[in-house]
Protein backbone atom coordinates (compact mmCIF):
# COMPACT_ATOMS: atom_id res chain seq x y z
CA UNK A 1 0.00 0.00 0.00
CA UNK A 2 1.00 3.28 -0.66
CA UNK A 3 1.17 6.47 1.61
CA UNK A 4 0.97 9.96 -0.27
CA UNK A 5 1.31 12.83 1.16
CA UNK A 6 1.75 15.92 -1.63
CA UNK A 7 -2.41 16.50 -2.95
CA UNK A 8 -1.30 17.03 -6.32
CA UNK A 9 0.25 13.34 -5.98
CA UNK A 10 -2.61 12.07 -5.10
CA UNK A 11 -4.71 13.41 -7.54
CA UNK A 12 -1.94 12.02 -10.35
CA UNK A 13 -2.45 8.60 -8.81
CA UNK A 14 -5.95 8.60 -9.01
CA UNK A 15 -5.78 9.78 -12.76
CA UNK A 16 -3.60 6.79 -13.32
CA UNK A 17 -5.79 4.47 -11.76
CA UNK A 18 -8.40 5.12 -13.97
CA UNK A 19 -6.18 5.57 -17.38
CA UNK A 20 -5.67 2.11 -16.13
CA UNK A 21 -9.34 1.10 -15.89
CA UNK A 22 -10.16 1.05 -12.62
CA UNK A 23 -12.59 2.78 -10.57
CA UNK A 24 -11.57 4.69 -7.61
CA UNK A 25 -13.11 4.83 -4.12
CA UNK A 26 -12.49 7.21 -1.76
CA UNK A 27 -12.54 6.86 2.15
CA UNK A 28 -12.70 10.09 3.46
CA UNK A 29 -11.04 9.99 7.53
CA UNK A 30 -9.78 11.92 10.21
CA UNK A 31 -7.76 9.22 11.29
CA UNK A 32 -7.60 7.05 14.45
CA UNK A 33 -9.58 4.08 12.40
CA UNK A 34 -11.73 1.99 14.25
CA UNK A 35 -14.21 -0.94 12.98
CA UNK A 36 -16.49 1.78 12.13
CA UNK A 37 -13.99 3.12 9.25
CA UNK A 38 -12.44 -0.20 8.46
CA UNK A 39 -16.24 -1.31 7.80
CA UNK A 40 -16.11 1.72 5.34
CA UNK A 41 -13.02 0.83 3.34
CA UNK A 42 -14.64 -2.81 3.25
CA UNK A 43 -17.57 -1.35 0.99
CA UNK A 44 -15.29 0.94 -1.09
CA UNK A 45 -13.60 -2.28 -1.74
CA UNK A 46 -16.51 -4.25 -2.95
CA UNK A 47 -17.80 -1.31 -5.14
CA UNK A 48 -14.89 -0.09 -6.93
CA UNK A 49 -11.35 -1.49 -8.19
CA UNK A 50 -9.22 1.06 -6.70
CA UNK A 51 -9.48 2.09 -2.65
CA UNK A 52 -8.04 5.14 -1.12
CA UNK A 53 -8.27 6.21 2.34
CA UNK A 54 -7.39 10.05 3.60
CA UNK A 55 -6.30 10.82 6.77
CA UNK A 56 -6.57 14.16 7.52
CA UNK A 57 -7.55 16.03 10.59
CA UNK A 58 -9.43 18.96 9.08
CA UNK A 59 -8.68 22.34 11.71
CA UNK A 60 -11.29 23.99 9.42
CA UNK A 61 -14.39 22.22 10.83
CA UNK A 62 -13.16 22.73 14.33
CA UNK A 63 -14.68 25.31 16.11
CA UNK A 64 -11.77 27.54 18.53
CA UNK A 65 -12.97 25.89 21.97
CA UNK A 66 -13.48 22.47 20.24
CA UNK A 67 -10.72 19.06 20.38
CA UNK A 68 -8.29 20.01 17.45
CA UNK A 69 -5.00 19.62 19.27
CA UNK A 70 -6.11 16.68 21.29
CA UNK A 71 -7.77 14.58 18.78
CA UNK A 72 -6.11 11.55 18.25
CA UNK A 73 -3.51 11.13 16.01
CA UNK A 74 -2.48 7.23 14.89
CA UNK A 75 -1.36 7.31 11.45
CA UNK A 76 0.66 4.70 11.44
CA UNK A 77 -1.80 2.02 13.06
CA UNK A 78 -4.16 3.73 10.79
CA UNK A 79 -2.25 2.95 7.80
CA UNK A 80 -2.12 -0.84 9.10
CA UNK A 81 -5.74 -1.25 9.22
CA UNK A 82 -6.12 0.52 5.85
CA UNK A 83 -3.64 -2.07 4.47
CA UNK A 84 -5.45 -5.08 6.16
CA UNK A 85 -8.99 -3.62 5.31
CA UNK A 86 -7.57 -3.90 1.55
CA UNK A 87 -6.69 -0.11 0.46
CA UNK A 88 -4.29 0.71 -1.95
CA UNK A 89 -3.52 4.29 -1.06
CA UNK A 90 -3.41 6.35 1.90
CA UNK A 91 -3.46 9.98 1.09
CA UNK A 92 -2.22 11.78 4.45
CA UNK A 93 -1.30 14.97 3.78
CA UNK A 94 -0.30 18.24 6.05
CA UNK A 95 -2.43 21.03 6.65
CA UNK A 96 -0.23 23.45 4.82
CA UNK A 97 -0.82 21.29 1.89
CA UNK A 98 -4.51 21.06 1.87
CA UNK A 99 -4.75 24.83 2.76
CA UNK A 100 -1.47 26.32 1.26
CA UNK A 101 -0.69 29.84 2.02
CA UNK A 102 -3.05 32.64 0.57
CA UNK A 103 -6.21 30.21 0.68
CA UNK A 104 -9.58 31.60 1.01
CA UNK A 105 -12.13 29.76 -0.73
CA UNK A 106 -14.25 27.97 1.25
CA UNK A 107 -18.04 25.50 0.85
CA UNK A 108 -21.03 26.92 2.16
CA UNK A 109 -24.14 24.58 2.56
CA UNK A 110 -27.07 26.76 3.30
CA UNK A 111 -30.29 24.94 4.86
CA UNK A 112 -29.05 21.35 5.38
CA UNK A 113 -26.48 22.27 7.46
CA UNK A 114 -28.26 25.02 9.37
CA UNK A 115 -30.15 22.95 11.99
CA UNK A 116 -28.97 20.05 14.32
CA UNK A 117 -25.19 20.27 14.79
CA UNK A 118 -25.17 23.12 12.30
CA UNK A 119 -26.76 25.29 15.53
CA UNK A 120 -24.32 24.67 18.05
CA UNK A 121 -21.20 24.51 15.58
CA UNK A 122 -21.50 27.12 13.27
CA UNK A 123 -18.56 26.64 11.23
CA UNK A 124 -17.93 23.03 11.27
CA UNK A 125 -20.06 22.07 8.06
CA UNK A 126 -18.31 24.83 6.28
CA UNK A 127 -15.03 23.03 7.24
CA UNK A 128 -16.20 20.04 6.30
CA UNK A 129 -17.94 20.41 2.90
CA UNK A 130 -14.28 22.77 1.79
CA UNK A 131 -12.00 20.11 2.70
CA UNK A 132 -14.73 17.11 1.31
CA UNK A 133 -14.58 19.19 -1.95
CA UNK A 134 -11.18 19.29 -1.96
CA UNK A 135 -10.56 15.73 -1.97
CA UNK A 136 -12.85 15.21 -4.22
CA UNK A 137 -11.69 17.61 -7.04
CA UNK A 138 -8.51 15.81 -6.20
CA UNK A 139 -9.59 12.22 -6.60
CA UNK A 140 -11.89 13.15 -9.51
CA UNK A 141 -14.88 10.62 -10.94
CA UNK A 142 -14.88 8.28 -8.02
CA UNK A 143 -17.52 6.76 -5.27
CA UNK A 144 -17.15 8.35 -2.00
CA UNK A 145 -17.96 6.55 0.69
CA UNK A 146 -19.20 7.63 4.58
CA UNK A 147 -20.70 6.64 7.92
CA UNK A 148 -24.21 7.16 8.44
CA UNK A 149 -23.22 7.95 11.90
CA UNK A 150 -22.52 11.50 11.10
CA UNK A 151 -26.32 11.74 9.22
CA UNK A 152 -26.01 15.72 8.86
CA UNK A 153 -22.78 14.98 7.08
CA UNK A 154 -23.92 12.61 5.22
CA UNK A 155 -26.78 14.77 3.45
CA UNK A 156 -24.61 17.95 3.41
CA UNK A 157 -21.99 15.82 1.39
CA UNK A 158 -25.00 14.50 -1.04
CA UNK A 159 -26.11 18.34 -1.66
CA UNK A 160 -22.35 19.50 -2.34
CA UNK A 161 -22.12 16.83 -4.86
CA UNK A 162 -25.63 17.45 -6.26
CA UNK A 163 -25.24 21.20 -6.28
CA UNK A 164 -22.01 21.52 -7.91
CA UNK A 165 -22.72 18.58 -10.32
CA UNK A 166 -19.60 16.56 -8.99
CA UNK A 167 -18.69 13.53 -11.35
CA UNK A 168 -19.00 11.08 -7.86
CA UNK A 169 -21.15 8.76 -6.25
CA UNK A 170 -21.79 8.60 -2.54
CA UNK A 171 -22.20 5.65 -0.21
CA UNK A 172 -23.63 5.58 3.41
CA UNK A 173 -22.87 2.98 5.39
CA UNK A 174 -25.07 2.07 8.04
CA UNK A 175 -23.54 3.07 11.94
CA UNK A 176 -20.85 0.26 13.41
CA UNK A 177 -22.08 -0.27 16.88
CA UNK A 178 -20.30 -1.79 20.04
CA UNK A 179 -22.09 -5.27 20.98
CA UNK A 180 -23.89 -3.12 23.47
CA UNK A 181 -25.36 -0.50 21.19
CA UNK A 182 -22.86 2.16 21.73
CA UNK A 183 -21.86 3.83 18.00
CA UNK A 184 -18.21 3.49 17.31
CA UNK A 185 -16.39 7.33 17.24
CA UNK A 186 -12.53 8.08 17.44
CA UNK A 187 -13.77 10.63 20.36
CA UNK A 188 -15.37 7.12 22.56
CA UNK A 189 -11.63 6.77 23.91
CA UNK A 190 -11.91 10.09 25.80
CA UNK A 191 -14.35 8.65 28.07
CA UNK A 192 -13.84 6.86 31.51
CA UNK A 193 -15.57 3.47 32.13
CA UNK A 194 -18.38 5.02 34.06
CA UNK A 195 -19.03 7.74 31.41
CA UNK A 196 -19.44 4.92 28.82
CA UNK A 197 -21.80 3.22 30.90
CA UNK A 198 -23.87 6.34 30.93
CA UNK A 199 -23.25 7.39 27.42
CA UNK A 200 -25.20 3.88 27.12
CA UNK A 201 -28.43 6.15 27.85
CA UNK A 202 -28.23 6.74 24.20
CA UNK A 203 -28.65 3.84 21.96
CA UNK A 204 -31.06 2.52 24.82
CA UNK A 205 -33.42 5.96 24.22
CA UNK A 206 -32.62 5.39 20.51
CA UNK A 207 -33.91 2.16 20.59
CA UNK A 208 -37.07 2.90 22.83
CA UNK A 209 -37.91 5.23 20.05
CA UNK A 210 -37.51 2.65 17.40
CA UNK A 211 -39.98 0.50 19.07
CA UNK A 212 -42.44 2.93 19.77
CA UNK A 213 -42.36 4.53 16.03
CA UNK A 214 -42.81 0.40 14.92
CA UNK A 215 -46.01 0.13 17.55
CA UNK A 216 -47.57 2.57 15.87
CA UNK A 217 -46.66 5.94 17.76
CA UNK A 218 -46.25 8.75 15.68
CA UNK A 219 -46.62 11.83 17.72
CA UNK A 220 -43.47 13.47 17.83
CA UNK A 221 -43.85 15.01 20.89
CA UNK A 222 -44.15 12.19 22.94
CA UNK A 223 -41.18 10.60 20.63
CA UNK A 224 -38.80 13.31 21.18
CA UNK A 225 -39.69 13.74 25.26
CA UNK A 226 -39.32 10.19 25.96
CA UNK A 227 -35.48 10.11 24.23
CA UNK A 228 -35.16 13.65 25.99
CA UNK A 229 -35.80 12.64 29.77
CA UNK A 230 -33.57 9.86 29.26
CA UNK A 231 -30.74 11.10 27.91
CA UNK A 232 -31.41 14.04 31.09
CA UNK A 233 -30.64 11.53 33.25
CA UNK A 234 -27.62 10.05 31.93
CA UNK A 235 -25.83 12.90 29.98
CA UNK A 236 -23.94 16.09 31.55
CA UNK A 237 -25.75 18.07 28.98
CA UNK A 238 -28.20 17.69 26.02
CA UNK A 239 -27.85 19.74 22.88
CA UNK A 240 -30.69 18.36 20.66
CA UNK A 241 -33.16 15.49 20.16
CA UNK A 242 -34.22 16.81 16.98
CA UNK A 243 -37.00 14.99 14.61
CA UNK A 244 -36.30 15.99 11.04
CA UNK A 245 -37.05 15.21 7.09
CA UNK A 246 -34.63 12.30 6.39
CA UNK A 247 -33.35 13.38 3.30
CA UNK A 248 -33.41 16.82 4.29
CA UNK A 249 -32.40 17.33 7.62
CA UNK A 250 -34.98 20.00 8.05
CA UNK A 251 -36.76 19.61 11.65
CA UNK A 252 -40.36 18.18 11.41
CA UNK A 253 -42.71 20.51 13.19
CA UNK A 254 -43.99 18.71 16.45
CA UNK A 255 -47.55 19.28 16.02
CA UNK A 256 -47.99 17.20 12.61
CA UNK A 257 -47.63 13.65 12.66
CA UNK A 258 -44.54 11.83 11.74
CA UNK A 259 -44.16 10.68 7.90
CA UNK A 260 -43.47 7.22 7.07
CA UNK A 261 -39.70 7.53 7.26
CA UNK A 262 -38.19 10.55 9.64
CA UNK A 263 -34.24 11.28 11.20
CA UNK A 264 -34.70 10.68 15.22
CA UNK A 265 -31.01 12.54 15.82
CA UNK A 266 -29.76 13.66 19.22
CA UNK A 267 -26.46 15.19 20.23
CA UNK A 268 -25.04 14.98 24.42
CA UNK A 269 -22.43 15.73 26.59
CA UNK A 270 -21.06 12.50 28.57
CA UNK A 271 -18.44 14.32 30.49
CA UNK A 272 -16.13 16.34 28.19
CA UNK A 273 -17.34 14.03 25.47
CA UNK A 274 -19.95 15.38 22.83
CA UNK A 275 -21.01 12.13 21.28
CA UNK A 276 -23.71 12.13 18.47
CA UNK A 277 -26.02 9.53 16.89
CA UNK A 278 -29.28 8.84 15.04
CA UNK A 279 -31.94 6.30 13.57
CA UNK A 280 -34.12 7.17 10.51
CA UNK A 281 -37.66 5.95 12.09
CA UNK A 282 -39.60 3.55 9.69
CA UNK A 283 -35.92 2.71 7.87
CA UNK A 284 -33.25 1.65 10.60
CA UNK A 285 -33.38 -1.17 12.88
CA UNK A 286 -32.99 -0.43 16.76
CA UNK A 287 -29.50 0.21 17.55
CA UNK A 288 -29.79 -2.41 20.52
CA UNK A 289 -31.37 -5.77 19.53
CA UNK A 290 -33.46 -7.33 21.73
Amino acid sequence: MEVIREPLAYQAACRRARADGHSVGLVPTMGALHAGHLALVRTACERTSYVTVSIFVNPTQFGPSEDLDRYPRTLEADCERCSQAGAEVVFAPEAQAMYPPGDETRVRVQKTAEALCGSYRPAHFEGVATVVAKLLALAGRCTAVFGRKDYQQLRVIHRLVRDLFLPVDIVGVPTVREPDGLALSSRNIYLSGAERQRALAIPQALSQAVAAFGSGEREPTAIAAAVEQALERAADRVDYVELADADTVVPLRRDDPLPTRALLAVAAHVGATRLIDNVVLGEDPAPISD
